[in-house]
């Protein structure tokens, strides 16, 4: 097979073991049963957030790895069938890995992917060569509580007050209440400067056609949340670990990442100066210098 050929997206349906079908594309092997080592990159925003943004930020490394991302359960084109529970999303996680023949593999996971990631990271770190982790938190309580306030007082945006807490507490009354809740906090996940920058992209967090659901975001803030922190467990991990913020981030902000790095034995913190929730796109060239320069670091495959 070509390198042009291997290079080319391969789509699959791929069944879970409850009968659920998963949309998923492999990039970098034109049959996804290639020698190439796996990394399975998960986006965030459930329920809104699809297998675009992981493509966007990890087709790079795709002449190195088979990247496989998908639509999570309950967004994008996949099955919108619950639980839409880290113990169901973990399953699908292993469901793909197995399917695609890894014993291990690097496992991304981008803001609410990240938390995801980590979950999965503490259960299954046996199965891990690596974990990147972009705008991460390890308290689910507190998490939400921050970014909200953060949002409320920020000049930044103006947005309706009692819809905010509504979309961060997982109490949205309907699709129509999660777009307009989303659509007056966009600038809120940007950098400041964003015209002084010039590298960046058309954004790549909400690419495509964008389609809300809002049950998959319910659960994700108003069940999964309260139960979720790993503060406890994060020195288990024993993978090497990539923990990757924005300076201007008040999602997840750069003290989060600093205390997740600081627990993980193996962990490294980038912190991108002129980024805000995405520093894959807010400074695409420079995060993805520092992610092959961190690869090879850690004796993974990597671009340079």
């Amino acid at each position: 097979m070509s390198t042009d050929n291997a290079l080319v997206p391969t789509t699959s349906s791929v069944m879970m073991d409850d009968g659920a079908k998963l949309h998923v594309k492999i990039l970098g092997d034109g049959n996804g049963s290639s020698s190439k080592p796996l990394l399975i990159s998960l986006h965030g925003a459930p329920g809104l957030s699809t297998h675009l943004e992981p493509a966007a930020s990890y087709t790079f490394l795709s002449k190195v790895y088979r990247v496989l991302v998908y639509d999570g359960r309950g967004s994008g084109t996949s099955d919108h069938i619950g639980p839409f529970s880290h113990d169901r999303w973990i399953k699908d996680i292993e469901t793909l890995r197995k399917f695609y023949g890894a014993e291990k593999f690097v496992l991304a996971g981008a803001s609410y992917g990240a938390f995801l990631a980590l979950d999965y990271a503490v259960r299954h770190g046996d199965r891990l060569d690596g974990l990147i982790l972009r705008g991460a938190w390890a308290n689910g309580k507190f998490g939400p509580m921050n970014a909200l306030a953060n949002i409320l007082t920020s000049d930044k945006v103006k947005v309706d007050t009692e819809r905010q807490v509504r979309l961060w507490s997982g109490n949205l009354r309907n699709d129509q209440d999660f777009e307009d809740s989303i659509m007056e906090l966009l600038p809120f996940y940007a950098p400041p400067h964003t015209a002084d920058i010039q590298d960046i992209p058309e954004s790549t967090e909400f690419m495509g056609t964008v389609k809300y659901h809002s049950a998959t975001q319910n659960y994700a803030f108003g069940v999964n949340m309260p139960q979720f922190d790993v503060r406890d467990k994060l020195q288990s991990i024993k993978a090497p670990t990539y923990v990757v913020v924005g300076r201007h981030d008040y999602v997840t902000p750069v003290s989060s990442s600093e205390e997740i790095a600081r627990a993980i034995p193996r962990a490294k913190l980038e912190i991108f100066e002129h980024s805000g929730h995405s520093p894959p796109s807010d400074e695409p060239k420079a995060f993805e210098a520092s992610l092959a320069k961190w690869l090879k670091a850690e004796g993974l495959p990597s671009t340079s």
